[in-house]
């Protein structure tokens, strides 16, 4: 039997449903990031709806807003017509947990402080890419809630919901999550996927080689409590199912849905940098399949969205789902929609292709290669302002001028090499790539 997850009321229990709908569209800006929302582009004048005539259907509806939507942006498509509207940053290296598949034993060597990416340099590269169709963004890691800053970012990315972004999510293994989570509410986090691979304490121990499992069960309990009271959080918990080490953990898992709204997502183990895989150790999602079907035979699957990377299923009577990620046996390439920016700003269109190229060191171009800090923003404001004032030419979507220009024939440029699909299971094995915390989840 599966344990339950606790719903004690904490001391910062939300009281009531409506202050998280109140909040989500208002973002309380820090002074220090402030500056940024000066270089906001508002954009061509919006062209005006047409009046609804009387009996108009919401297929008419449907066909006015095709008809004057905006083109999906050439620079995001690539030659198989992928278009790709979501975007994973990774904003750390670093992380408290050292779990096996993730991390070496003897963990790996961080970049120096001035090749990671500056919380400007993150926010404006997150408005370059909504400019251009993205309508998603994950924060992931290393673990993304030991950033300092994380709670100002994300409120400085919140905003870009009136320039078509409409979730932020974040990717955490949940070890200090719940004493940031109402303020990431607050910011306008919609999404959390947590990872956790054992619903046993000892194991817990094993597989991240650190403690924790009682913080990370306080986060999700969190979660489930504010959900109770409005905040809609989307929660997914994210299993690695290795064998001889927590295959017996999956039944377990799914029976945390039969009475909680949680989708718990098996993932077939993958090869990266130091994780030690070997195709021996990874259980497919057939053998999954069977494993959970062999105690819940009327096991079924879910119709789900095209871009989805987990295959969807439900057991009757259970209110959460169980998803599975199939990476090395059934790939889900010829719908990606994902692009990926590492901690150093590397920007990577696979997860598992091993070819990068760099955002950040085009970035800083103008700034003798050096990171672009409040300081060197508010330069670049002034900049911009004369850009407005007609001082300057060169007009581009976020004022930055022939640099914003070359930026996205980088990043068109990679993604039009993006291959129809990764490598297959016994070219992955031996293919250098980094590990997959220096990657991002």
């Amino acid at each position: 039997m599966a344990p339950m997850i606790s719903m004690r009321p904490g001391p910062t229990t939300v009281r009531n449903a409506s202050k998280w709908r109140a909040l989500r569209g208002k973002h309380s800006i820090p002074p220090s990031i402030r500056v940024l929302h000066s270089l906001e582009y508002s954009g061509p004048p919006a062209r005006e709806s047409p009046v609804p005539v009387a009996g108009q259907t919401a297929l008419g509806h449907r066909r006015e807003a095709i008809k004057h939507a905006k083109p999906f942006s050439d620079f995001l498509t690539d030659t198989f017509n992928r278009q790709h509207d979501y975007l994973r940053i990774s904003i750390t290296e670093r992380c408290n947990l050292r779990c096996l598949y993730c991390m070496p034993e003897e963990g790996v060597p961080l970049s120096p402080p001035a090749h990671l990416l500056t919380t400007p340099e993150i926010f404006y590269l997150s408005s370059l890419f909504v400019s251009q169709g993205v309508t998603k963004i994950r924060l992931t890691g290393g673990e993304p809630t030991v950033r300092r800053d994380i709670v100002p970012l994300m409120q400085s990315i919140g905003t870009l919901r009136s320039k078509g972004l409409r979730e932020l999510a974040l990717t955490t293994n949940g070890i200090s999550l719940h004493r940031k989570l109402d303020s990431m509410v607050e910011a306008g986090l919609t999404g959390i996927n947590l990872s956790l691979d054992t619903l046993d304490p000892f194991q817990f121990q094993i597989m991240t080689r650190r403690n924790g499992f009682d913080a990370v069960m306080k986060s999700i309990d969190r979660i489930l409590e504010m959900n109770k009271v409005g905040a809609n959080l989307r929660l997914k918990i994210n299993c690695v199912v290795m064998r001889g080490l927590n295959e017996r953990d999956m039944i377990p898992f799914v029976e945390l849905g039969r009475e909680q709204d949680i989708e718990v997502r098996f993932i077939e183990y993958m090869p990266f940098d130091g994780n030690k895989w070997s195709q021996g150790k990874m259980i497919s999602f057939q053998e999954m399949l069977d494993i959970i079907k062999a105690k819940y035979p009327a096991l079924r699957r879910v119709a789900g969205h095209k871009n989805d990377t987990s295959k969807t299923y439900e057991v009757p009577g259970f209110v959460g789902k169980v998803g599975f990620i199939s990476s090395m046996t059934n790939d889900f390439c010829g719908t990606c929609n994902r692009l990926r920016i590492t901690s150093d700003g590397n920007l990577k269109v696979c997860l598992h292709g091993n070819a990068e190229v760099s955002l950040r060191d085009l970035l800083r171009k103008d700034n003798g290669g050096e990171p672009i800090d409040q300081e060197a923003f508010e330069r670049i404001k002034q900049i911009e302002m004369d850009r407005r004032d007609g001082f300057l030419g060169n007009e581009t979507v976020l004022g930055w001028g022939e640099r914003e220009r070359e930026l996205l024939e980088v990043i068109g440029g990679a993604v039009k090499r993006k291959a129809e699909k990764h490598a297959d299971i016994g070219d992955l094995e031996n293919m250098k790539n980094r590990p997959m915390i220096l990657i991002g989840g």
